[in-house]
């Protein structure tokens, strides 16, 4: 069986004066350091090519600030980006709401608060995990069909698919913390498939390209 590198390249810094749940809304851009970001994590993996890795596909969530976080990385590559729905935000019941404990008193929202291990306000964690991994194999499959056996593709996604994505390889349980997450802006999970399609999970690999970038950044959960 061949093997293969699949990168989760979560967005960088959007602009979110308000401090929204944005979800799935239209037309939230990066801000000019969320930009920066994504050409940090561009430089990246434009330098890992560098050093012999065979990138050869690149897939985006259809969300605008996906787009444009890999905007940067087909241009450093010379790689078309084939949008994938599967790799989107989750629908939340929050979304365009300031989530905070007035808000949360208020009687309408009680009946999605019910479960959180599911999570009751919004898509299911099995559901998006499910989506996520046939992405990932599909996204696998393509680079070694296009390069060959090692070769490799990149994702752009969102914090909370990619993070119950590496729950999931690392057997873990999917219900979590949010302030726990380790998928920080315009970082990489790296899923190292040694043996594709033979049905062992991928050995995970996380680095922060955007590092530099984080300090006095607030970054709220999820997104």
């Amino acid at each position: 069986m061949p093997s293969t590198t699949v990168h989760l390249l979560r967005h960088g810094q959007v602009a979110n004066p308000d401090r929204l749940v944005y979800g799935r809304l239209p037309n939230y851009h990066l801000t000019e350091l969320g930009a920066r970001m994504a050409e940090a994590a561009a430089a990246e993996l434009a330098a890992r090519v560098g050093g012999g890795s065979r990138i050869v596909h690149l897939v985006s969530s259809p969300l605008l600030r996906a787009r444009e976080t890999a905007a940067p990385v087909a241009r450093e590559l010379d790689l078309p980006v084939h949008p994938d729905e599967r790799i989107i935000e989750p629908r939340n019941h929050f979304e365009g709401l300031h989530v905070d404990g007035p808000e949360l008193l208020k009687p309408r929202h009680w009946p999605h608060l019910l479960n959180p291990l599911r999570p009751s306000w919004g898509e299911p964690y099995r559901h998006q995990v499910a989506r996520m991994a046939e992405a990932v194999l599909d996204a696998g499959r393509t680079a070694v069909e296009r390069g060959g056996d090692g070769a490799e593709a990149v994702l752009v996604s969102h914090q909370l698919p990619i993070w119950l994505t590496r729950r999931s390889a690392e057997g873990r349980p999917l219900p979590h913390d949010p302030r726990r997450r380790r998928c920080n802006l315009a970082s990489l999970t790296s899923l190292v498939f040694d043996d594709l399609g033979a049905g062992r999970p991928p050995r995970i690999v996380y680095s922060e390209p955007a590092a530099r970038f984080y300090p006095g950044v607030n970054q709220l959960p999820g997104s």
